[in-house]
């Protein structure tokens, strides 16, 4: 499992919950169980969660958009903080370092303590998404990596890859394998926001790997070399 010394996970809301909602207490603990194994084969790990089991910002209706936003941003601490104690059971070492300040909940964030925490052998779990409302997970995710210098950011998300269209609606969408952020942002592709691709294409994020998380050791599989769904990297 050394193809990468340091990654990024952002792992979806919905994973962790009984249908998409609230928390699957077997799901969290096979996930942890995951993160672990991880972390013990040397590969320095951070991880991102999504809020989408707790609430999403555009459930919000006529609420005012940072009020909705927030809400959002909080509902990631309480995911982290439901993942930190999953990992500690598990046996493994595990941190929840804030965009906001909540000094008795967690820590704040800061990138020499994080990058402290990852050397040590620590998952670092980053909470409240990038502090600030209008911005998405996705972006929080790339200004995180870009900040501790990861090798990659693994998105795992409920389909197997980047498809020209949504395989959903479009019978005839194909799985893209390998594509550059600045083409996948040409053909509008619902990867990650554009926030989040402007700032893989000028910081060089080395790779963006999107897979399907059907079953936790996709991360291992992904992680020890397996090609399984879509690779993004810099233009050439």
């Amino acid at each position: 499992m050394n193809t990468y010394k340091r990654i990024l996970l952002k792992l979806s809301g919905e994973m962790l919950g009984e249908n998409g909602k609230l928390f699957d207490h077997d799901i969290i603990d096979n996930v942890a169980n995951t993160l672990v194994k991880i972390a013990e084969s040397g590969v320095e790990l951070g991880v991102v969660i999504g809020a989408g089991n707790i609430w999403r910002g555009r459930q919000g209706g006529e609420m005012d958009r940072v009020t909705a936003d927030q809400m959002g941003m909080l509902g990631t601490v309480i995911n982290c903080l439901c993942m930190r104690d999953a990992v500690q059971r598990a046996g493994g070492d595990a941190v929840v370092m804030s965009a906001f300040e909540m000094n008795r909940v967690c820590e704040v964030y800061n990138t020499q303590h994080a990058l402290q925490h990852l050397k040590s052998g620590k998952i670092v779990f980053f909470a409240a998404g990038s502090g600030n409302p209008f911005f998405s997970t996705d972006t929080a995710v790339v200004l995180r990596a870009v900040e501790v210098g990861a090798d990659a950011i693994l998105l795992a998300k409920n389909i197997d890859g980047v498809y020209t269209a949504d395989p959903k609606k479009d019978p005839t969408a194909t799985l893209i394998r390998e594509i550059s952020y600045e083409k996948a942002q040409d053909m509008r592709l619902k990867v990650m926001d554009s926030a989040a691709f402007a700032l893989c294409a000028e910081n060089k994020v080395p790779v963006v790997r999107v897979f399907g998380l059907y079953d936790p050791e996709d991360i291992v599989k992904v992680l020890s070399g397996d090609d399984m769904g879509t690779i993004l990297h810099p233009e050439q």
